[in-house]
């Protein structure tokens, strides 16, 4: 029997060393349901479809072999799919569920007054209220919409995702950062505003700053934003590179020293605001993003700026170029908030030790190392506080939050 296991649609570079370090901390009882293969746009963004990982196993491929570990795991955690019945007979049964998941109203909490959404939560979620099922919110608003269909009350933690961590020779790293290099990577989607880094450009070159924009990926709204450089003439500020690979984007963040997560609501996480943070990279990031109000302290390890507000998100750029000292503190302070607890190994230990101080497993079960009696404060499995949407940026300016 395989003591915990992790149903999700497939595993990316994002979740991997998450799942490396709870293969590790479970001396291998540990497996991760793959519930479909990997989306071809994703294959063509540089996502590797994973195969020779031994804890790697495919739903579609065996089955019956899937079904008997989820049923008879200890925990399963579920997250990434949409499709209920994979755990189903856990839930009705009575059986620890860990669910994982980003906001259920990514267009407007006002969704929340459909009748058939309700019937639908219901089903899913508020039934299981009083059973042994827990919320791992991965992003700030989660809490807030969950607590709308009365689902989880008390049962809600910090989560996120945790990509690579990577270990720098910190000031190295910063003497490589390169004066006035801002960058910007995400799919051209109308809800990640791919138009903003543009306005900025035009903003921070009317203003007179020595800088440079860079700008990766590609989709639906690339040609309207190559138009808009050209029509703006910022031909000489702004280099538009196209798809690169996650190491090849990783790369840049070392080298950029202001790194713009400009995502609406429609931004459940974003995982590229850990890799930056990780980077040295003094992030901007919108209110709105899930990852943001959980990784950044504004002022403290990068700056928030009201989702909406253009002339916000001009302003904290300027003052970032302008004051290379305030840049290169925000940059180290967030290598620190990565490193020291937004990070997979960190995320596992504290997982685990939640499953054996809530009786899901025993201390036997897991390594030695793990210490389960410690109740962490902030960070990962923390308590999830359940903010508004209207009162959550006050409270990121106050960082009461």
């Amino acid at each position: 029997m395989i003591n915990f296991v992790f149903v999700s649609n497939y595993l990316n570079h994002h979740q991997i060393p998450f799942c490396n370090a709870m293969y590790g901390f479970l001396s291998g009882s540990f497996a991760f349901v793959q519930t479909e293969p990997m989306e071809q746009e994703r294959i063509r963004m540089g996502w590797e479809e994973q195969t020779d990982i031994p804890y790697l196993k495919k739903y579609y491929e065996e089955p019956e072999c899937c079904r008997e570990m989820i049923a008879s795991a200890r925990v399963v955690f579920f997250g990434g799919s949409d499709d209920e019945s994979y755990v189903e007979a856990r839930l009705q049964e009575g059986k620890t569920v860990i669910r994982c998941s980003e906001r259920l109203y990514k267009t407007g909490q006002w969704k929340a007054v459909s009748p058939r959404g309700l019937k639908k939560k219901y089903h899913d979620h508020t039934r299981y209220r009083n059973q042994p099922v827990y919320l791992f919110c991965a992003g700030a608003y989660v809490p807030s919409d969950f607590h709308l269909v009365r689902a989880y009350p008390g049962k809600m933690k910090k989560w996120g995702y945790f990509p690579e961590t990577k270990k720098y020779d910190e000031d190295r790293l910063m003497a490589g950062k390169q004066p006035g290099r801002i960058l910007w990577a995400a799919r051209f989607l109308d809800w990640k505003h791919p138009e903003l880094p543009i306005r900025t450009a035009l903003y921070l070159k009317e203003k007179g700053f020595s800088f440079h924009l860079d700008m990766v990926g590609n989709g639906m709204m690339e040609r309207q934003v190559s138009s808009m450089v050209e029509e703006l003439g910022l031909h000489d500020v702004v280099t538009l590179h196209g798809s690169r690979t996650p190491v090849q984007v990783r790369r840049m963040m070392e080298q950029s020293g202001v790194y713009l997560a400009t995502s609406d609501r429609q931004e459940g996480w974003g995982a590229v605001v850990n890799e930056a943070m990780n980077s040295g990279c003094a992030v901007v990031g919108s209110s709105m993003m899930g990852a943001v109000p959980y990784l950044i302290r504004h002022g403290e390890n990068g700056m928030i700026y009201h989702d909406g507000s253009e002339e916000s998100l001009f302003q904290m750029t300027a003052k970032l170029l302008e004051d290379g000292e305030l840049c290169a503190r925000l940059g180290r302070n967030a290598m620190g908030t990565i490193t020291g607890e937004w990070n997979a190994e960190t995320a596992a230990e504290r997982l685990l030790g939640f499953c054996v101080r809530q009786g899901f497993l025993e201390t036997g079960d897991v390594s030695e190392a793990i210490d389960w009696r410690s109740v962490p404060e902030t960070g990962p499995v923390s308590e999830a506080p359940v903010v508004s949407e209207r009162k959550m940026y006050p409270l990121l300016m106050e960082r009461a939050f």
